[in-house]
């Protein structure tokens, strides 16, 4: 019985693309990693995280191949020295990838509900199983070698208890509320990601070949350390910890693995996310003073994020994604 072809729409097309360019790099990133990891177990976290992203890679590109759609280029063995200096060290390698799987999650999460063809809706579940599979794996190994950092301790509550008066969404002048579990969750949570973020760029902004890339660099990481301090000084006012920098394990290293166009499109990857992250908050903080930092947060990385696309256009680093058909164009 002859079945109707279905042409993959929009949604499908835009999510498997970004999909390709995105593993595409992470092929890159653990072949070096696997190169220069020396704790075992660690390294089987590295091939793991490989092997998946390599299994996405060649289902996107079967698919493709099958509609007759382009191969994105994304990246390629010309974008990775595997025999240059560790510039990590293996602690941060597996932090690193704690955080991308949590990226991962969310990217894989928003794709899901806006594909209809049932391979491709299997294509993205997978990638949702897999990579909480790699998630749990990296966790459950952080808290082995006490590498993961939980977020604070609250008292639990003995009774119910209402909101009466407006006070509880007051900020900036007076004595503030106390922060709700969920605030607290999203602050500490965006330390975390700020100090991946800082150390991760620090670590780039001595290798980058480009100086205008390394000013690119120079200027998120204070940017992402002014945001930090702010959220810090939310949780010491509640006396609560926050979280460690990671700044240390990046090695002194100047000889880059990769290219200046990965290494900005990691930024530019970590930026976005950084983006959503801060709206995700901003939803779940009714205290006036910290929606509008997170506000504030949002504009100052948006237009570093800006300045980041221009600088990949400048280079001519980056990749047109699938768009609309330009029909005043045809029409001429």
């Amino acid at each position: 019985m002859e079945t109707h072809h279905i042409r993959l729409t929009s949604s499908e097309v835009g999510g498997l693309w970004a999909n390709y360019i995105a593993d595409s790099m992470f092929v890159c990133v653990y072949k070096y990693y696997l190169t220069k990891v020396e704790d075992q177990e660690i390294k089987k976290v590295i091939e793991h995280a490989l092997d998946l992203s390599q299994q996405h890679v060649q289902v996107v590109t079967k698919i493709f191949k099958e509609e007759g759609h382009a191969i994105p280029l994304g990246f390629t063995e010309n974008d990775v020295h595997v025999d240059a200096p560790r510039l990590f060290s293996d602690e941060f390698l597996l932090i690193f990838t704690k955080q991308m799987t949590k990226g991962a999650l969310v990217t894989y999460g928003a794709a899901l509900p806006h594909v209809f063809r049932n391979d491709i809706r299997e294509h993205f579940m997978s990638c949702i199983s897999s990579t909480m599979e790699l998630f749990n794996e990296t966790t459950d190994m952080l808290l082995s070698k006490g590498l993961e950092v939980r977020s604070p301790y609250i008292p639990y509550l003995q009774e119910v208890d209402m909101v009466e008066k407006q006070h509880f969404l007051a900020g900036w002048w007076g004595k503030q509320r106390p922060l709700t579990a969920i605030e607290i969750t999203h602050l500490y949570s965006n330390i975390q990601t700020n100090h991946m973020g800082t150390a991760t760029i620090t670590g780039f902004g001595q290798v980058a070949k480009n100086s205008d890339v390394r000013n690119y660099f120079k200027r998120g990481k204070e940017i992402s350390k002014n945001q930090i301090q702010v959220i810090i000084n939310y949780l010491h006012e509640n006396d609560l910890p926050a979280p460690v920098t990671w700044d240390a394990e990046v090695y002194d290293s100047t000889e880059s693995p990769f290219s200046d166009k990965l290494m900005l499109f990691m930024i530019s990857m970590m930026t976005a996310a950084g983006m959503g992250n801060y709206g995700t908050a901003l939803s779940a903080s009714p205290r006036r003073d910290i929606a509008a930092d997170y506000v504030r947060f949002q504009g100052e990385i948006g237009l570093y994020a800006e300045d980041g696309l221009n600088l990949q256009i400048k280079h001519a680093w980056l990749e047109r994604p699938p768009h609309a058909a330009d029909r005043d164009q045809l029409m001429k």
